[in-house]
């Protein structure tokens, strides 16, 4: 048997049918996964901790919305532990970004990148891959961020794949993959306001 291709084109179809891909970071290998319950987090259920409302209320962080995509993947991928997101992904989601399928938060502290978000875009769905961050609360100010855009844009479903206690804490819960293809299926309907901001 043949492995799937990993293409723009391939990745696209895999995530209408509710799919994603991940790399093995020791062999490269790629597979494709299906969890059962899956994670979102609901566009209105976002937890703002106190910590985090100061630092919006102080303007600590300025944002950004596909500035440096690429980068924040790479940021992403530079884990101690190590980390999936290879070059090839790079690649292919970047390629989808181009095509206005991907997209990413930036947030930066004195014009130094330091959090950010990525994610598909398909419809009215957006698909988080992974965020980062080498300063407080920037990751949770991306996804503050990313939230409120997703809400202002006209889409309906923010996915996060696996419950974390830490997107736990910042409301994500689990549904039913059936529910999760559902509301799925719906959103891909959808055809919201362009993710990024006219200048």
């Amino acid at each position: 048997m043949k492995p799937v291709p990993f293409t723009p084109r391939v990745v696209d179809f895999a995530y209408r049918q509710g799919y994603f891909p991940m790399g093995d970071p020791d062999t490269g290998e790629i597979g494709w996964y299906c969890p059962d319950p899956r994670a979102v987090l609901p566009l209105n259920g976002f937890h703002v901790s106190r910590s985090l409302a100061k630092r919006i209320q102080r303007v600590e962080f300025t944002y950004s919305f596909d500035r440096s995509f690429s980068e924040v993947m790479r940021k992403c991928a530079d884990r101690p532990e190590g980390s999936w997101i290879s070059d090839e992904f790079v690649d292919v989601y970047s390629a989808l970004q181009r095509q206005n399928k991907a997209h990413s938060v930036e947030v930066w502290k004195q014009n130094v990148l330091v959090g950010g978000v990525y994610g598909v875009a398909l419809g009215g769905a957006f698909c988080a891959e992974s965020m980062f961050h080498t300063a407080t609360d920037a990751s949770k100010a991306a996804l503050y961020t990313l939230v409120n855009r997703l809400k202002s844009c006209g889409f309906t479903l923010l996915e996060v794949q696996y419950l974390t206690p830490h997107l736990q804490s910042l409301g994500a819960k689990e549904i039913p993959f059936d529910d999760y293809k559902q509301a799925l299926d719906e959103a891909l309907k959808l055809i919201p306001q362009p993710f990024v901001p006219a200048e």
